[in-house]
């Protein structure tokens, strides 16, 4: 499929689609297009497109993730997608679903399944700060991170050969053991992970000569992280496959960036929106004026009608924050701030004075008179 669906869409759910409502709509397309049962052309590649989508919206992280960024924040960043398959959270559910269905489910028995099957590894989480211009516009920010990667040589079996990966003889490929234990009460019987296979039910003869049997290569790799234009404090962009590794063949898990945004020395932000105080002086207040205002996009001009009052707010239109899913752009508020000099020159003395006397002589009352007599 050249262009992913909505995941929502492909679930065929409302955003607001509760957990249960999230499984049952899974389930129910899983059995429909699983390809043991569905033979028609195109059923395994919906089957991936339905076990991709219930895997993000299944972990609420992942959900409020993509609800936030869609897949840009979800397999974008230049660090792969989902690969398919049963690579996520949907595995055991998947057990659960066709156990009774085929008659138990995939591997066999569906606890013996769960135990030596392959397993995601745990997601990894990492802060990054960012500067307040690069997330108003956006950036590619390269990181350099640890990271266990499965064996190029042996595909994560461990093993010299597939013909050197045999049946654990301790656990007969359960991966597990069982003990009795015979008391006054009973006989107790436990369960525990066979110590010859360490659970994996498997037992390799010879080893791989480049990972020496371990199945996966420690490496320190370099990642392009794609920073969206809009992004805020507190956000998360995931990184496919970059977390922890899996078990028994299971695929990484995810790392988890959040977003830390550094303060901007005069814009602020507000959603969408940007705001900024300038200063003016009380004779550019009184009689108007012309300024080119800062913006994030350059200046642009903004006039100031004559007696425009301290704190007084302006707004340019389209001039803010852009939408993270396109609809729409943010605009920037100005709020002027009327700056009162401290020290006057004598001539500057002189024509205040003159306007003071020019507004009694006109009988004009002063701003204090009007205020005092409210109390009268």
């Amino acid at each position: 499929m050249s262009e992913k669906r909505d995941y929502y869409e492909v679930l065929g759910i409302s955003k607001g689609a509760s957990d249960d409502e999230i499984k049952k709509a899974y389930r129910k397309l899983a059995k429909q297009y699983h390809p043991d049962v569905n033979k028609e052309p195109g059923a395994e590649e919906k089957f991936k497109e339905v076990n991709e989508a219930y895997e993000v919206l299944s972990d609420p992280q992942k959900r409020a993730t993509y609800d936030q960024f869609g897949h840009a924040g979800m397999d974008g960043m230049g660090a792969g997608g989902f690969g398919g398959g049963f690579s996520g959270g949907g595995f055991d559910d998947l057990n659960d679903i066709f156990g009774s269905f085929f008659g138990g489910g995939f591997g066999g028995g569906g606890s013996r399944a769960r135990s030596n099957g392959p397993r995601k590894g745990q997601d990894r989480y990492m802060q990054m700060k960012i500067s307040f211009m690069d997330a108003i516009f956006g950036k590619t920010e390269t990181i350099t991170i640890d990271v266990d990667e499965q064996c190029s040589q042996c595909m994560g079996t461990g093993a010299h050969s597939k013909d050197d990966v045999t049946v654990c003889p301790t656990c007969h490929g359960s991966g597990t053991v069982v003990t009795q234990q015979r008391t006054p009460f009973g006989v107790f019987q436990s369960q525990s992970v066979c110590p010859d296979c360490g659970g994996t039910g498997k037992k390799i003869r010879k080893k791989c000569s480049k990972c020496g049997g371990k199945g996966y290569e420690h490496k320190r790799v370099s990642v392009d992280v794609k920073i969206p234009a809009g992004i805020q404090s507190g956000q998360q962009l995931r990184v496919s496959g970059k977390g922890e590794r899996g078990a028994n063949g299971g695929s990484n898990g995810d790392l988890y960036i959040e977003i830390m945004v550094m303060k901007h020395d005069y814009f602020v932000r507000d959603g969408r929106n940007i705001y900024i105080t300038i200063p003016i002086s009380s004779v550019d207040a009184t009689l108007g004026c012309s300024v080119d205002v800062p913006t994030v996009y350059g200046d642009v001009e903004l006039t100031i009608p004559s007696g425009t009052q301290n704190g007084q707010q302006f707004r340019l239109k389209g001039k803010g924050v852009k939408d993270l899913r396109g609809s729409g752009q943010g605009d920037q508020l100005v709020e002027v701030k009327i700056e009162i000099p401290k020290k006057l020159s004598g001539e500057e003395k002189e024509m205040y004075e003159k306007l003071r006397k020019l507004q009694a002589k006109g009988g004009k009352e002063s701003v204090f008179d009007k205020f005092k007599k409210a109390f009268k």
